[in-house]
């Protein structure tokens, strides 16, 4: 049985880890792993980089077509797709935020493991909403880029 079936705590052993060459470039990290009747991610990548080969499979990136526009991101009705791009000694990550409140550009947060762990204070670099959920994207440290999966505002 996979681990996170136990825990219900995805590890990067449960995840397809592209290449840090793609990871420079910035791409889409999907953290389904669950075989349920789910597709917004296909429709609203524009670069046809999101594929599924049923509607139940978990969903396949292709990191040559990806370019980390975050579209996906917002339509995941699990919350489970991340973009993550390495700079130098720095990630930039960006994630689906449906909490209250918001965080604005330039705002120091807690970034967030996939358990709720502090990983250290993120800063906020840009913020959009798309409906009712904003995707947040934080520089955080490069060690990082794999952990950090959501963010703590404290005001």
């Amino acid at each position: 049985m996979e681990e996170y079936k136990r825990t219900g705590v995805l590890s990067i052993k449960d995840l397809k880890v592209p290449s840090e060459e793609y990871l420079r470039k910035g791409v889409a990290l999907t953290e389904c792993v669950e075989h349920i009747p789910c597709n917004p991610c296909v429709d609203a990548c524009p670069f046809n980089a999101i594929s599924m080969e049923s509607l139940t499979d978990p969903p396949n990136v292709d990191y040559d077509k990806c370019t980390g526009c975050g579209n996906c991101v917002a339509v995941c009705p699990g919350l489970a797709i991340f973009i993550v791009k390495i700079k130098d000694e720095s990630a930039l990550v960006t994630l689906p935020y449906e909490f209250l409140p918001i965080p604005k550009a330039g705002e120091k947060v807690v970034a967030l493991d996939r358990e709720g762990k502090s990983k250290g204070i993120a800063e906020v670099v840009r913020v959009r909403k798309v409906g009712k959920t904003a995707v947040i994207t934080v520089k955080t440290d490069k060690k990082n880029a794999m952990n950090v999966r959501n963010i703590r505002v404290e005001r």
